[in-house]
């Protein structure tokens, strides 16, 4: 599902330069639920940006599906997005003016021969089995965080991706409500089959993980063997 080979991610230069990561290798197979780990400013975001297709690495290839995301053009890496990957963001991203069903419909608008009903069938089942059904017409200011996180949970898995990467999925959340989250995206990967891979500095998150990867200083730590 994902390989990166030797990859490094610098940003900037001369004495403002800093490195985010450092001659990674890592493969990731599919049906995997990987927890990348490490404290603040290892480089678990950036991994999650590269592996997205919304940064390049400054040297090294990155490889999801077997194709050189360095090798796409900006159309293709935008259609590798809509179609094969899911995103959760730590901040939610959730459109402040679109219902909970609007912002879960919303990036299958983008879908050329996606019709309306087909659309409105899959934002839907995707809040139905967030337990969200009843409350599809409601902003998000009139959710709870937890239910937030579960609209952007459904948002992600509305057009069946093949992979979800979830940075910091839980952050902004109380104990009961990242715990629900995150049960919900391990039925999913469980039931679908979809590869997971999120970023956490969370001991029961990474405790839930078939995986961990550990990153420090932008390099991967030696996985136990």
């Amino acid at each position: 599902m994902i390989r990166l080979e030797g990859v490094s991610r610098v940003f900037g230069r001369g004495a403002g330069r800093s490195v985010a990561l450092e001659n990674v290798r890592l493969e990731i197979a599919p049906r995997e639920f990987v927890a990348v780990a490490g404290p603040s400013g290892s480089g678990k975001t950036t991994l999650l940006n590269l592996v997205g297709a919304l940064d390049e690495p400054t040297s090294g290839t990155v490889l999801v599906e077997g194709r050189d995301l360095a090798g796409l053009d900006e159309d293709a890496r935008a259609v590798l997005r809509l179609e094969r990957i899911g995103f959760v963001f730590q901040h939610f991203h959730l459109v402040p003016v679109l219902s909970a069903f609007e912002n879960v419909e919303f990036p299958l608008l983008f879908r050329k021969g996606t019709s309306a009903a087909a659309r409105r069938r899959a934002a839907s089942d995707a809040l139905e089995r967030v337990g969200l059904a009843g409350k599809a017409r409601r902003r998000p200011a009139e959710l709870s965080g937890g239910e937030q996180q579960r609209v952007a949970v459904a948002r992600a898995m509305a057009g069946e991706p093949a992979l979800v990467l979830a940075d910091e999925p839980t952050a902004n959340l109380d104990h009961e409500s990242g715990a629900g989250v995150v049960e919900l995206m391990r039925e999913l990967n469980r039931e679908r089959g979809t590869t997971f891979l999120y970023a956490t500095h969370d001991a029961e998150l990474i405790a839930l993980a078939d995986r961990v990867v550990r990153l420090r200083d932008g390099r991967v730590e030696a996985e136990p063997s």
